[in-house]
């Protein structure tokens, strides 16, 4: 009997895309949130620049995925099981940092109160272009997306608009702020320093090569309503090409995820490319331009960032050669400075192509947790960073998640970001720590890092 061969096909919704006239995201993230609520509001937002060029808007979602917990615990899902059978569709979330727990289930991980995974299905979004200034309404659902079209013209004609939104933005300038003061640290700085020796000592020994230590602070929120006022501070203070809001729903009720992210994770296109943009090295920025550029060229020429960034530059190179194909995976750019507006900061590239029988969760798994916010070997530094850091980290040093369409994935690393869990309010920071670290360096960069967020909440 001849051989049968079959040839499956993977049939792919488009989308409908419909041009609408402009609209600022501000102005119409307000008008969806008074619309619709800000449960399962998300905004990936972008500061304009290559990397940033687009903002996607979206309310009331369709379908929502929560999985919380640990193995061995109650009640648990595992995050990447549910994320093997996404139906097609543009989905938008958060991934924690302890989703670990389902990859390397020997080594030690903490439960966080917020879900490990959410994630929702959004139809229809709105897409910005914000470089041209132009806007698109995308969707499947014809109805949906004819509801929201016949809506968005009904703002458009109304004559008081623009008035009502210079009002929402004062109110949102007035907000009061949040003195630096009244946040509550988990480690002190003599705490986090004599912290930073010890991962010295264990370099010193060969038990790691580098780790990425980390911090937290927290604080409390009057009402649900002041979460789109954060967001727009720090959009407006530290504009990032990866940032973007996520306001869980339902089951994640009262959680919400503030990110001014300037790094991507993992990015995979519909025919398998891979990138990540792993960050290590860090200096403030500096009003005048000769002391900006001081700083840009001690971060350029200090071999202790260097090499912190080359380390972990290996170590991605080893978690895509995992899924990739062999002899795909090249490094395009090499400790390229990039600058942003409180911070530069080292950059290097990584690309590869998929195997033909993986999947962009395949990577995923296979890089996760991310190597820039672990260390080397990674499971060793995980373990380390357990026994040295007095809380779980939860989605931060996770991943904000970006299902488009086609399929195509995009992730950030969840660093310069605010937790939301029940109006309790929460920043972290962290630095890599290698053998010629300097204690009272590490704890001023946790400041470069950090403060440009609590300064633009004051």
């Amino acid at each position: 009997m001849e051989d049968q061969i079959y040839v499956v096909v993977k049939l792919v919704r488009t989308p409908e895309k419909r041009q609408c006239s402009w609209y600022e995201p501000t102005e119409l993230a307000n008008e969806l949130i008074q619309a619709w609520g800000q449960e399962g509001f998300i905004w990936l937002d972008g500061d304009g620049s290559n990397l940033g060029r687009w903002a996607i808007l979206a309310i009331d979602p369709i379908e929502e995925i929560c999985c919380r917990g640990i193995p061995n615990n109650t009640n648990n899902h595992d995050p990447f099981e549910k994320l093997n059978k996404l139906p097609q569709g543009h989905w938008t979330g958060w991934l924690s940092y302890e989703a670990g727990a389902w990859i390397e289930p020997t080594n030690p991980w903490r439960e966080d109160d917020m879900a490990t995974l959410w994630i929702a299905h959004h139809d229809p979004i709105f897409k910005f272009d914000l470089a041209k200034k132009e806007l698109w309404l995308e969707g499947c659902d014809i109805n949906r997306l004819n509801k929201i079209e016949n809506w968005i013209r009904k703002i458009k004609r109304r004559q008081y608009y623009s008035n009502r939104n210079k009002q929402r933005q004062l109110k949102t300038n007035n907000l009061k702020g949040i003195p630096i003061n009244s946040w509550i640290w988990s480690t002190n700085q003599d705490q986090y320093k004599a912290k930073v020796n010890h991962i010295r000592e264990l370099i010193k020994k060969g038990d790691i090569f580098q780790a990425n230590l980390t911090t937290c602070c927290i604080n409390s929120l009057k009402s649900e309503q002041e979460i789109l006022d954060i967001f727009l501070k720090l959009r407006q203070n530290c504009p990032a090409p990866f940032s973007g809001l996520v306001i869980g729903s339902n089951s994640a009720h009262g959680e919400a995820i503030i990110s001014t992210s300037p790094e991507r994770f993992l990015k995979v296109l519909h025919n398998g490319e891979v990138e990540s943009r792993p960050i290590k090295g860090t200096r403030p920025r500096k009003k005048t331009f000769w002391e900006d550029a001081e700083m840009a060229a001690e971060l350029v020429c200090s071999s202790k960032d260097r090499a912190e960034n080359i380390m972990i530059v290996d170590l991605l190179r080893n978690d895509l050669g995992k899924v990739c194909i062999p002899g795909s995976i090249v490094v395009t750019q090499l400790l390229g400075l990039e600058s942003y507006a409180k911070v530069h900061h080292l950059t290097s590239v990584i690309r590869g192509k998929l195997k033909t029988n993986k999947t962009w969760v395949d990577l995923l798994k296979a890089s996760w947790p991310g190597g820039s916010i672990t260390g080397a070997p990674k499971l060793r530094a995980c373990q380390r960073l357990f026994e040295l850091e007095p809380t779980s980290r939860g989605p931060y040093c996770g991943s904000m998640l970006h299902i488009n369409w086609d399929g195509t994935f995009d992730s950030n690393i969840l660093i310069r970001s605010l937790l939301i869990k029940d109006l309790k309010l929460k920043a972290n920071a962290g630095c890599g720590i290698v053998a010629d670290s300097n204690a009272d360096e590490e704890a001023q960069e946790l400041t470069w890092k950090l403060m440009p967020l609590l300064k633009a909440l004051e």
